[in-house]
């Protein structure tokens, strides 16, 4: 898998929330390889998408269209500066417990580590034990950038329940995982609260 994290400032939530929506029905069918994409806006104007293809050959020659050009002009109208930073990464781990296009609520993570191998083992080991004391968690996606650099997109079925899940104390073996993990960041990941998630995939 291929993954193109976008990211930008706006104060054009819902604008361009239908200009993404204009391209999942009038262009997503002439992208080829595309898996799908997950959207959205922070409460403080951050937007991030990250979509997902089959091989970085096929999502070079979705951005390569010119319709694709004409359609990123739009989206560029929309934000500040008519900026965008764009990470893209064959280094990608899909963890599916559930199905990530029902979510109701997305945290997007980005930070480092100093361990990249060691943390991402961390992310996905016990799986079983993970989905008992957090049933509100329904997937994830993470995404390496290299020298540590990371960018995690959690799937919960709601924000109400990734809440009441936060506060639950997690079974000593867990919370040993999760304070290892802790001990890895080189400084304090960056958080996307997604309230409305914007959840694309192929129909």
């Amino acid at each position: 898998m291929f993954v193109q994290v976008i990211q930008g400032r706006t104060q054009h939530a819902h604008e361009l929330r239908d200009t993404l929506d204009d391209w999942a029905v009038n262009l997503a069918a002439g992208a080829r390889g595309w898996l799908g994409s997950t959207a959205g806006v922070t409460d403080d104007g951050r937007f991030v998408l990250l979509a997902r293809f089959e091989s970085e050959e096929l999502a070079r020659r979705n951005s390569n269209r010119p319709e694709q050009g004409q359609w990123w002009a739009k989206v560029t109208e929309l934000l500040q500066g008519g900026e965008a930073t764009f990470r893209d990464s064959s280094d990608v781990t899909a963890d599916v417990l559930g199905n990530p296009d029902e979510a109701g609520f997305v945290q997007v993570m980005q930070g480092r580590t100093r361990d990249p191998g060691r943390a991402l083992e961390l992310m996905t080991t016990d799986a079983t034990d993970w989905s008992a004391y957090r049933p509100d968690v329904i997937g994830s996606i993470t995404v390496g950038h290299g020298d540590g650099y990371y960018t995690t997109a959690i799937y919960f079925t709601s924000e109400a329940e990734a809440r009441e899940g936060e506060r639950k104390e997690p079974p000593p073996e867990l919370k040993q995982q999760m304070d290892e993990f802790d001990e890895l960041s080189l400084g304090e990941p960056e958080f996307f609260d997604l309230k409305q998630p914007w959840l694309y995939w192929p129909r």
